[in-house]
């Protein structure tokens, strides 16, 4: 009986490598392109521009300037500002809250250029406008991200810059006059000067005690620490939550209990 010669196996494997690759092609064609991973290297400003809108403290601490020069009369542009150093983008020294603290001169570069890590409570400020950062929540972090690396900057994003365009809601101001926006607790501070070797802490709002504070314990023991604040940043929700490099370029005033700073992050 005679037979048809079958395929050879070198017939059986380039076919179905044909076979397998068309069929690869179509899953591609069809399938949704994968999500894009974040940037593994970035750049980012972490500085408010100082405008003579942006809140203080409390009001009347707005910044005010004025034009002194113009190219039309003088050749040349020059504004003059009146400017507390607790306004903006700033750094609070330790001599803002402790008697004989160092002044904004005496901070030296290698304090201003330190490894970051962001504390993020935005969803429960969100819900609890007087809300801390806690030790719990500090230990949440180490276990998902690593240890707090020594002379960090510790950064706690609220969210709160979404509210920076209205004073009122950006100083959680209630019908008496007070106060409510999230800072740092105590306790999470003197956890971080006591068990991590910190070289700042930093927040998205106008203080590093929460806005309800009457003694600003936080502010005491950092500045009793010899370490520094940092007020009003921008953009921490576009940080890594470790793995930035800070540069704090405060302005060093003469005699200065902080002053303004342009904040910049690196990852």
């Amino acid at each position: 009986m005679c037979t048809e010669p079958g395929p050879s196996n070198h017939q059986l494997t380039r076919r179905g490598a044909l076979l397998g690759g068309a069929a690869a092609l179509a899953a591609a064609v069809a399938a949704p392109a994968p999500a894009r991973a974040a940037p593994r290297h970035g750049l980012r400003d972490l500085t408010y521009p100082l405008t003579t809108t942006f809140p203080g403290f409390a009001p009347g601490e707005e910044a005010v300037r004025r034009t002194v020069k113009t190219i039309a009369d003088d050749g040349y542009f020059m504004q003059e500002w009146r400017v507390i150093e607790h306004i903006g983008t700033h750094v609070d020294a330790p001599a803002h809250f402790t008697a004989g603290g160092r002044v904004a001169t005496e901070l030296q570069p290698a304090e201003l250029i330190v490894p970051a890590v962001v504390i993020d409570i935005a969803a429960r400020a969100a819900r609890e406008p007087d809300t801390v950062v806690t030790v719990s929540d500090l230990r949440t972090f180490e276990r998902r991200y690593g240890r707090i690396p020594d002379r960090a900057a510790v950064l706690m994003h609220s969210g709160w810059g979404s509210r920076v365009g209205d004073p009122d809601a950006f100083r959680g101001t209630d019908a008496a006059g007070g106060l409510h926006f999230p800072g740092f607790g105590a306790d999470a501070c003197e956890w971080l000067l006591s068990h991590r070797r910190i070289s700042s802490l930093g927040v998205d709002t106008l203080s590093i005690d929460p806005g309800e504070s009457e003694t600003f314990d936080t502010h005491l023991l950092l500045t009793g620490a010899d370490r520094y604040g940092i007020e009003n940043l921008a953009n921490l929700e576009h940080l890594p939550r470790s793995g930035a490099t800070i540069f704090v370029g405060l302005i060093p005033y003469e005699g200065g209990s902080g002053g303004q700073a342009r904040v910049l992050a690196t990852w």
